[in-house]
């Protein structure tokens, strides 16, 4: 391994861990400002913690794009989503098996099977996210997020991404803390993009693997890491169901929102590995999950087994075969 590639790898991980921290207190912050003015805690989930908490995968998408590296932003959406099913539901279903009857979960499933099948016609279709495209992603999720609110006006109390106000309403008041956190998340956040973007690509060129790796690799299982932490968390406590809500809502988001933001940015090529490989196995991910959200059953201990071992087999195939493996 040369001095270049160590660099790269721990410039990388630095710009990930950066991106994560600051992405977390400008949240933390703004949810905290918005209560101060009186914002209702509807309109803050819905907004401030549903966009805040999808920042760093959206902002290191918007960087990739503007410097010529989109294959990252693309493995950063595919990789995300097939890390947030088979890695953060799978380990913790070895531990403690996680619940899919949760109210209100069909019609968030519904909506991410839809987005999949949506975003793998894109792909496959017309082979490029552009700017039409990615309004029209972009715009699904402002519908979605709108049909939320109409529910939750009408008296729902099934919307995942509520439950996630509670966890991010540290702070009360406009104070100095408050300030400092919002500040470090907005200079954190694109300074983060911008190691990991960078540093990223360049270690892709050296390792001779295409930058998609990257994205699917380094970038995803990074961002999914507090997910991951959380989740383990209440499935020690026996309380992992909570988290399936959010992993749907977290998925919808990465086609719609990220997805959208890459395409508004500027264009985007799928390249022909990612149709063969990448994008199958987002489809196979979506598929497993929406099967038991409709069929309401348990994600047992041996499908976390199974899911985590299919994580591990697409990671090694990643780096191992194909277009994707070091030369």
């Amino acid at each position: 391994m040369t001095i270049d590639v160590v660099a790269d790898i721990s410039f990388t991980i630095l710009g990930l861990a950066l991106l994560l921290f600051a992405g977390d207190l400008l949240v933390r912050g703004a949810v905290a400002l918005a209560a101060a003015l009186k914002i209702p805690t509807l309109v803050i989930g819905l907004t401030i913690v549903a966009f805040g908490t999808s920042a760093p995968e959206m902002v290191v998408s918007i960087q990739a794009v503007l410097s010529g590296n989109a294959g990252i932003a693309i493995g950063n959406i595919i990789g995300s989503n097939i890390a947030n099913i088979f890695l953060v539901l799978g380990i913790p279903a070895i531990i403690y098996p996680i619940s899919a009857h949760v109210k209100g979960l069909r019609r968030h499933g519904v909506v991410m099977a839809v987005s999949t099948v949506v975003f793998a016609m894109i792909a496959y279709s017309s082979g490029v996210l552009d700017r039409p495209v990615g309004a029209a992603l972009f715009a699904g999720i402002i519908l979605y997020i709108a049909y939320m609110f109409v529910r939750a006006l009408r008296g729902a109390d099934d919307e995942p991404v509520l439950d996630e106000v509670e966890d991010y309403a540290q702070l009360t008041g406009v104070s100095l803390k408050t300030v400092v956190f919002i500040v470090i998340g907005l200079m954190g956040l694109p300074l983060g993009a911008h190691l990991l973007v960078t540093h990223g690509s360049a270690l892709a060129a050296n390792l001779g693997v295409r930058e998609e790796v990257i994205g699917l690799t380094i970038v995803a299982f990074g961002t999914s890491l507090p997910e991951l932490a959380t989740v383990l968390s209440a499935a020690f406590h026996r309380k992992s169901d909570v988290a399936i809500g959010n992993v749907v809502g977290s998925n919808i988001f990465n086609i719609l929102a990220v997805g959208g933001a890459a395409g508004l940015t500027g264009t985007v090529y799928f390249k022909p590995t990612t149709l063969e490989i990448d994008i199958p196995v987002m489809i196979v991910a979506a598929a497993v999950l929406f099967y038991f959200i409709l069929s309401r059953r348990d994600i047992g201990r041996v499908m976390g087994l199974v899911m985590t071992a299919t994580y591990l087999g697409f990671i090694i195939a990643l780096m191992f075969f194909g277009e994707g493996a070091p030369h």
